[in-house]
């Protein structure tokens, strides 16, 4: 790192006291973790905790998960570069997400059928080998996809911490919030993920509030959107204004990811649906869910603004680092809320902050590796292996989140890309949300969807990759992410569509279409 920008990093108010009261937390949620276990019976416990989850603790659960250090930072570092005009995420993701409550749209017909993954359920309506490769398609973009969460989690610690002029910090401070995760995700499965998840969500929830009351304190209400009019004109206000950092395309992809895909399509969502008691358990969580899912972009959106304001005008000499006149290198953006923090807050208040914030990077690690080393061994490894006991899935998923752990560790350190976190991340996911939107809307609600069209629909998400900016680099591409995203959507429902209808199944009216059946693996359970 730049000195200057180490230096830079190096002054906060985090003291003594603050380490004392993070690892204090980090020790409580371990041991809770590791208590937990014992619950663990059978592979439906430890991947859907039993399917007992009511309203109040699916919703803990679910925002604690959805909220997560990397959803705060990447929504920081919109509010950062793009001011208010951020906020339409939040809008759009509330709207959507109570939508999907009052009508159960897919994941309510997802609960009624009893899977247990959302590519058991492509096995269910279509056939074994569209599972498989939905399970391909879901692990590769969702690992991907959470590639860069270690590091994101990490570059906030190492900034609000002072620690940044150390050299092992960054790759020491990853290292050892990966065990600590790993660790009881490992041996207690959902129900940790649940727990830990109720105590991360009350926790993060104070640390937010207490945060942005601190910001306005400091640097005054009228002083926010004064500076954001001065330094970003209309293009800071409304995210539809021309030559602005968003633009209609922008704003529809957001409705679409922000919106359907996180509550309704994303995997770590759609676990707590099918974790659910019944089907009206899961429209009153999401209904009630839609207030966190507006709330976990919005406040970080505006401690993102809250940063930009305060080091325009209440911290000068960092302000040339961000915006350098010489030519030099600009200091990473992800940097500027973790300094904001640091300065304002003070030492032991600090301390609760922070293990409120380590507390969102925990709950949104645990259940990410979870759904993904589930989907591995329940839609992959077992559908071709066949006859896998209870005790060799458990080893099997337990196995997969080491390996996932030790990917992200990698891919955290050795990824370059200049693509803001959020949008990478629409990206990445895009890989198995594109095709899994035709082929779930498929098969749930049109009769005549096919294995044939499931398949190709499926592979036609691969499209999306298109969107990633090292990619489009080594091909010479100049497009924007939302427009790729937003075509390859399209082109896999037409793929769907014109596949099912070229290549019907013969066999067509007497697939499922939400059945309460018992699942394959619950019956082999």
């Amino acid at each position: 790192m730049n000195p200057e920008h180490a230096a830079i990093l190096a002054e906060t108010n985090f003291a003594t006291l603050d380490w004392i009261i993070v690892f204090a937390y980090l020790s409580i949620s371990l041991v809770i973790g590791l208590y937990v276990r014992k619950y663990v019976v059978n592979m439906a416990g430890y991947i859907t905790a039993g399917r007992g989850l009511g309203t109040c603790l699916g919703i803990a659960t679910l925002t604690g998960t959805e909220m997560g250090l990397v959803t705060v930072m990447y929504s920081a570092q919109k509010g950062f570069t793009g001011g208010f005009a951020a906020f339409h995420i939040a809008l759009v993701a509330g709207v959507v997400t109570f939508f999907v409550g009052i009508s159960g749209f897919i994941v309510g017909k997802l609960r009624g059928t009893g899977v247990l993954t959302i590519p058991e359920y492509y096995s269910q309506r279509f056939d074994k080998k569209t599972r498989i490769l939905g399970g391909i398609m879901l692990a590769l973009g969702g690992i991907l996809n959470m590639g860069l969460f270690l590091k994101v989690g990490s570059l906030f610690i190492v900034g609000v911490c002072g620690l940044s002029q150390t050299g092992w910090a960054l790759p020491g401070v990853m290292i050892f919030l990966l065990v600590l995760v790993l660790i009881y995700t490992v041996m207690g499965g959902m129900f940790s993920v649940v727990v830990t998840d109720y105590i991360q969500f009350v926790v993060l929830s104070a640390g937010l509030l207490i945060t942005t009351g601190l910001a306005i304190y400091h640097i005054g209400w009228d002083t926010m959107f004064q500076v954001v009019a001065e330094n970003m004109g209309e293009a800071g206000f409304n995210p539809l204004t021309t030559g602005g950092g968003f633009g209609a395309e922008y704003v529809l992809w957001m409705a679409f990811t922000a919106g359907l895909v996180s509550c309704a399509l994303w995997p770590t969502a759609v676990a707590r649906a099918l974790a659910a008691e019944d089907v009206a358990t899961v429209k009153k969580q999401y209904m009630f869910s839609s207030i966190s899912f507006m709330v976990r972009f919005l406040v970080p959106n505006f401690l993102g603004i809250a940063a930009f304001v305060f080091i325009a005008v209440k911290a000068p000499e960092i302000k040339a680092a961000f915006f350098p006149t010489d030519g030099s290198a600009p200091m990473d953006n992800l940097y500027a809320m973790p300094i904001l923090l640091g300065r304002i807050i003070p030492s032991g208040l600090l301390g609760l902050i922070s293990a409120s914030m380590i507390a969102a990077f925990m709950s949104t690690h645990d259940s990410y590796l979870l759904v993904w080393s589930s989907v591995i061994t329940q839609d992959i490894i077992a559908p071709i292996r066949g006859g896998m006991s209870t005790k060799g899935r458990i080893l099997c998923t337990r196995v997969s989140i080491v390996v996932i752990g030790l990917y992200i560790l990698y891919w955290g350190l050795m990824y370059k890309g200049s693509d803001d976190i959020w949008d990478y991340m629409a990206v990445t996911g895009a890989i198995y949300f594109t095709g899994s939107f035709a082929v779930l809307v498929g098969g749930l609600y049109w009769k005549r969807a096919s294995s044939t069209g499931a398949f190709m629909a499926l592979l036609s998400g691969l499209g999306a990759i298109l969107g990633l900016g090292p990619v489009q680099q080594m091909l010479g591409l100049d497009i924007p992410g939302a427009r790729v995203g937003l075509t390859t959507v399209v082109f896999s429902v037409l793929v769907m569509i014109i596949a099912s209808l070229l290549f019907p199944d013969k066999q067509t009216e007497t697939k499922t279409m939400g059945s309460s059946s018992l699942t394959e693996t619950e019956a082999a359970l």
